[in-house]
């Protein structure tokens, strides 16, 4: 692969503000994925991010700022879960290679983006399950088998708990990308955190390069088993919040 000299210069500058290196390999795939992003964005509604810089630090490097609280996801199981076209979860790949990742995206349109990134881009042990989290969730293949269930802007984080906590293993974590009320709103999410089996939550503030506005990366471990009950059956997560 190659990628020209300068076009990703404001993601290798704000990489480096959080100390990550990326490869010339990565570039090049960070490269490809922006531009089929532009691509099919043409085609189908994938995101409304689409300014060159916007895309480098709202959407990758965004992504790339979960290493600050999961550390070295090699050999690690994921769920991207709700991931839209790809984010945080191939990023995240991009950048550990060895991760076992699988992405949860119910819109079909946006999955054959999915397989086109995937392929372009020569990405090993990815998986696609084109379901409902509610009903991935239930899924024995699925249910409390991860390392880490992430998400960003899928669902306010009392909602968000019921579709992350049940797929995460017992001493996996939940990881939501939150914006400036995740404090307010861990606060609201504790009754449901605990019911789900998660422990206390952790929160990291990440301020992006040229963003004014600080976001927060909710890390909540799993302590005990999510009762079987739950998620429950799609739609009333959203419709009845436990908390």
């Amino acid at each position: 692969m190659t990628f020209p000299a300068n076009d990703l210069s404001t993601l290798i500058e704000g990489a480096n503000t959080f100390s990550l290196s990326l490869s010339g390999k990565q570039l090049a795939q960070f490269a490809r994925y922006k531009e089929l992003l532009l691509e099919w964005n043409k085609r189908i509604n994938l995101t409304a991010i689409i300014g060159e810089q916007d895309i480098q630090i709202r959407h990758f490097l965004d992504s790339l700022t979960c290493t600050l609280v999961t550390g070295d996801l090699s050999g690690q199981a994921m769920v991207d879960a709700g991931t839209g076209a790809g984010f945080p979860g191939l990023p995240l790949k991009i950048y550990y290679p060895e991760l076992k990742l699988t992405l949860v995206e119910s819109v079909s349109k946006k999955t054959s983006f999915l397989e086109v990134v995937i392929d372009e881009l020569g990405l090993e042990n990815v998986d696609i399950i084109a379901e409902r989290l509610e009903d991935v969730g239930q899924d024995p293949d699925f249910r409390e088998s991860f390392d880490w269930a992430v998400s960003r802007g899928v669902a306010k984080l009392t909602v968000l708990v019921e579709y992350l906590l049940p797929l995460c293993r017992l001493g996996g974590r939940a990881l939501a990308q939150k914006g400036e009320g995740a404090l307010e709103a861990s606060g609201s999410a504790a009754r449901a955190i605990r019911l789900l089996g998660g422990g206390e939550p952790e929160i990291r503030p990440v301020i992006l390069p040229d963003r004014q506005r600080t976001h927060y990366l909710v890390v909540i471990p799993k302590v005990a088993l999510s009762p079987a009950k739950y998620p429950r059956r799609p739609g009333i997560p959203s419709k009845r919040p436990l908390a």
